[in-house]
């Protein structure tokens, strides 16, 4: 089972490696087991066999000890045409993003932070991303919006040494931003 890798740990900090491509059978395979935790993880009855483990919707290989540019996210949506977000993305890329901000109302959390960090974490409400999807084998671009996009910056964010705390502003956390788009 994957070990999540806490704030403390220095290579969490680190830049990850670009993926070679074709992708190889071993990060295959680290991407299932990533997904597979994370499925796990939204499981009540397997978190309350598994105390330690924590809900998550996102994880980067980064927060496993792999400091890989892959990522997987995977949550329900409510949406019956939609029901399923889900990707195993290697080597994403931010290519387009909105000049309009969006945050969590209830901020951010992280699988591999323990401690509270009360604030908001302004993310760009749009982004779209280019990225190979392991789970369907192909290239994809994703268009994001609101939530998603915000999942999606925030895992691409670990691989680039970056935490969501990061980005609360110090001098004042709950600072206003105009126009932003509260979620």
């Amino acid at each position: 089972m994957i070990k999540i890798v806490k704030d403390s740990v220095a290579s969490l900090r680190a830049k990850s490696k670009e993926v070679e491509m074709p992708l190889s059978a071993k990060d295959k395979q680290t991407l299932d087991e990533m997904l597979e935790y994370l499925k796990l993880s939204q499981d009540e009855e397997y978190r309350k066999k598994h105390p330690s483990c924590r809900e998550g919707v996102g994880l980067a290989a980064p927060q496993i000890g792999v400091n890989k540019r892959m990522l997987v996210i995977s949550y329900p949506t409510g949406d019956e045409r939609n029901p399923l977000v889900e990707y195993q993305l290697v080597n994403p890329k931010i290519v387009v993003n909105s000049i309009r901000k969006a945050y969590l109302s209830a901020g951010e959390g992280c699988l591999s932070v323990d401690a509270e960090h009360p604030g908001r974490v302004y993310r760009d409400f749009k982004i779209v991303v280019q990225a190979y999807d392991a789970k369907v084998g192909a290239d994809v671009k994703i268009t994001a919006r609101g939530y998603d996009a915000i999942v999606l910056q925030h895992e691409i964010d670990h691989l680039d040494g970056i935490l969501f705390y990061d980005r609360i502003d110090k001098k004042n956390p709950f600072k206003d931003i105009p126009g932003a788009v509260e979620i």
